[in-house]
């Protein structure tokens, strides 16, 4: 059995928490976090059209990019920690919802959580990219309340 968790700022410790309670006999976890690209997409864009000509070095967007792959590893080595069994950490950069569908392909169960607004119950609860993967899940998936 593959289970993936998707390891998502403000829903991670719930969904790793559903990962041992439903996963335990799982041969596989993987723990798996999305950097969006946009942020560091629009800060690339903003210098070469305010700064075109200035040096590349410069340019925030990289820097951004950066900040955001530390900020998942430190996130993926968390849930690591709060899972407490043998894991792989996965990493990746681009539209949250399509890399969460794409990561899920194979696997027997992904585990994500609702991620909209909690103060009622109903469709609101899950963001458009979390709904998405629950439309597309190409497997069973275990939702879970933060």
């Amino acid at each position: 059995m593959a289970v993936v968790v998707w390891v998502a700022e403000g829903t991670w410790r719930a969904c790793v928490d559903s990962a041992r309670t439903y996963a335990r006999d799982a041969a596989e976890v993987v723990l798996l976090h999305v950097s969006g690209h946009d942020v560091a997409d629009a800060a690339h864009g903003a210098f070469a059209g305010l700064l075109g000509r200035a040096d590349p070095g410069h340019d925030p967007g990289t820097r951004l990019e950066r900040l955001a792959a530390e900020s998942g590893e430190r996130l993926l080595a968390a849930a690591a920690d709060r899972l407490g069994r043998r894991c792989t950490r996965t990493e990746r950069t681009g539209r949250p919802e399509q890399e969460v569908v794409a990561a899920a392909r194979g696997a027997d169960l992904l585990i994500l959580g609702r991620d909209g607004d909690r103060g009622r119950p109903g469709p609101k609860t899950l963001s458009p990219p979390t709904r998405f993967v629950v439309d597309h899940a190409p497997c069973p998936v275990l939702l879970v309340w933060p």
